[in-house]
């Protein structure tokens, strides 16, 4: 997975929303435009090779109103499926959004 597999899969329309991302848009405000954006214009931070059914990641971007954005997507065959996005909690993320801080026991 690379970021310009990503950007050529949104450049062609190539997404597959789930049911679960188009709930989570709606709850938090985020558009479906928002999300192409921080898609095209970001970097994967986290990858998941062996999620199911398709290998996934997280994108770190930003929306077209400057926000930090993240987004999970995972790739299937010649489309790129979204599974959800949200603003990333500075409680739980680096002051960049790029590293998970460590969890207190």
């Amino acid at each position: 997975m690379c970021k310009d597999q990503i950007r050529r899969l949104c450049e062609n329309g190539l997404l597959r929303w789930t049911n679960h991302a188009l709930m989570r848009l709606l709850q938090r405000g985020i558009s479906r435009e928002d999300t192409i954006f921080a898609l095209q214009n970001g970097e994967i931070i986290e990858d998941y090779p062996t999620d199911y059914p398709y290998p996934s990641c997280l994108v770190l971007g930003i929306t077209i109103n400057k926000r930090y954005l993240h987004v999970v997507c995972g790739f299937g065959v010649e489309e790129l499926w979204i599974i959800t996005a949200y603003y990333p909690n500075p409680v739980e993320w680096s002051q960049d959004f790029r590293t998970r801080k460590e969890r207190e026991q």
